[in-house]
């Protein structure tokens, strides 16, 4: 069904630029053309992965994890997307040029980078602002030379429209059992549109307040550490998003394991809960937000704990006496 003529119609979600990246796939069979998709995509991701130094077996482990199933099963581009991120906020530091240009990929689903300017804002990064500014504006060039630039004005007055009518749409609707937003979670409870817009203000602002605060330059959180975190709380940032953008958590779950060896039923239900994320809608109300809330949280906690005790470490060897010559 999902490969076939039967599907129904779709809408077109996406920014123009991201023709340039869908046109290749059009000429080839629709089979050969998901397959080619699915699998590049996936191997960008477990590429993108490498610069976290996780064991081979870490890194499979977020290529076959749920989130990574449901982004294949839908043919979509979470795979993608999370590899230019992962990839952009790990190079950020020593290759912001780079960064920047895979940041500026990034917008062909734009809400994913929600939290990069505030990165790298924080940082002083300003070679990357830059560099992900020129990337943009030269795919919106390269898109209008290529289809026309009526496509932009069209992505305004006719997609982003569309859109927003998705996002607002009356609870529920088949397709929002998949959402994994506060927003959603709010529409999910009751509440309009207005109270469910400041719902998820509340918790926007908290992740960039945390994403400010990690990105300064006076704290001592390691890069890999702060990539994971960030990535998850985009996850929390964001209003719209569904289980299969989700592969950002099963990314910080693989880290965080895999260096500290804790918590093992919790991240375990947390790697596992995208594939579940649909039932749990259907049959109660939007809860899937609360994974990667949760597990921003529990990182957070890991964080500032590590952080007390290099302190006290630090503190006790300052003042540890020692012996003069008399």
């Amino acid at each position: 069904m999902l490969l076939s003529p039967l599907l129904p119609n779709q809408e077109w979600s996406y920014p123009p630029s991201m023709l340039l990246i869908g046109i290749p796939f059009a000429g080839l069979p629709i089979f050969a053309a998901y397959l080619f998709w699915t699998l590049g995509t996936l191997f960008l991701l477990f590429l993108a992965t490498k610069s976290l130094d996780l064991t081979w077996w870490a890194r499979m482990l977020i290529i076959v994890s749920p989130a990574a199933v449901m982004d294949a099963i839908f043919g979509q581009n979470g795979a993608l997307t999370t590899a230019l991120l992962l990839s952009g906020l790990l190079l950020a530091p020593g290759r912001p040029i780079i960064a920047g240009i895979l940041f500026g990929l990034l917008t062909v689903k734009p809400q994913l980078g929600i939290l990069v300017p505030f990165c790298l804002l924080a940082s002083g990064n300003y070679r990357a602002i830059l560099s992900a500014g020129v990337t943009t504006l030269l795919l919106v060039i390269a898109t209008g030379l290529l289809f026309g630039f009526d496509v932009w004005r069209l992505f305004l007055t006719e997609t982003r429209p569309l859109m927003t009518a998705i996002l607002e749409a009356p609870y529920p609707q088949g397709y929002q059992v998949n959402a994994m937003t506060f927003f959603m979670l709010a529409r999910s409870l009751g509440l309009g549109l207005a109270a469910s817009y400041s719902f998820q203000a509340v918790f926007s602002v908290a992740a960039i307040a945390a994403t400010l605060w990690l990105w300064r330059g006076r704290t001592t959180v390691d890069h890999p550490t702060k990539v994971c975190l960030t990535v998850v709380l985009t996850l929390v940032a964001m209003p719209y998003g569904y289980s299969y953008d989700t592969i950002p958590i099963s990314v910080a779950i693989a880290y965080f394991f895999f260096n500290y060896r804790s918590s093992l039923v919790f991240l375990g239900i947390a790697w596992l809960y995208p594939l579940f994320n649909h039932q749990v809608a259907g049959q109660l109300v939007s809860l899937g937000v609360l994974i990667p809330a949760g597990l921003a949280a529990w990182m957070l906690t890991h964080i500032l704990r590590d952080g007390r005790s290099r302190g006290m470490e630090t503190t006790f060897a300052a003042e540890e006496p020692r012996l003069t010559a008399s």
